[in-house]
């Protein structure tokens, strides 16, 4: 990565010791709760409220400009020490380009118009 991390030290960023410790977890099968306790996975969900959670998850995505989602996941790409690299794809190039002057935030129906509106987004989700 242009700051010199890799993705396991990227998402474990100050957490050396974190970090080791996957490492030996390497070239076996874990279970989701193992998933979840070594922090691999946001959630790892029970039977009993899946329909719920899945639904939930889903609106919550889908309610964010699919332009928005690429820039946040540039973004947490590139933690850590910043470099000219991680200043201009991480940070700039992601909001100026993906983001802001995109249809889907600052367009007619785009995020940025419609925000305080109580209107949603209408988001064109062939873009990205």
């Amino acid at each position: 990565m242009g700051n010199g991390l890799s993705r396991l030290e990227s998402r474990f960023y100050r957490d050396p010791d974190h970090v080791d410790r996957l490492r030996k977890e390497t070239d076996r099968a874990i279970s989701p709760q193992e998933a979840a306790e070594l922090g691999l996975v946001t959630e790892a969900l029970d039977d009993l409220d899946w329909d719920d959670e899945i639904r939930i998850a889903v609106e919550a995505r889908a309610s964010l400009s699919p332009d928005a989602l690429t820039g946040m996941e540039a973004n947490n790409r590139f933690v850590g020490p910043e470099t000219i690299e991680t200043k201009i794809f991480g940070r700039l190039t992601a909001w100026q380009n993906w983001i802001f002057t995109r249809p889907n935030a600052s367009g007619e129906d785009g995020a940025l118009r419609r925000y305080g509106t109580g209107r949603k987004a209408a988001f064109d989700r062939k873009r990205v």
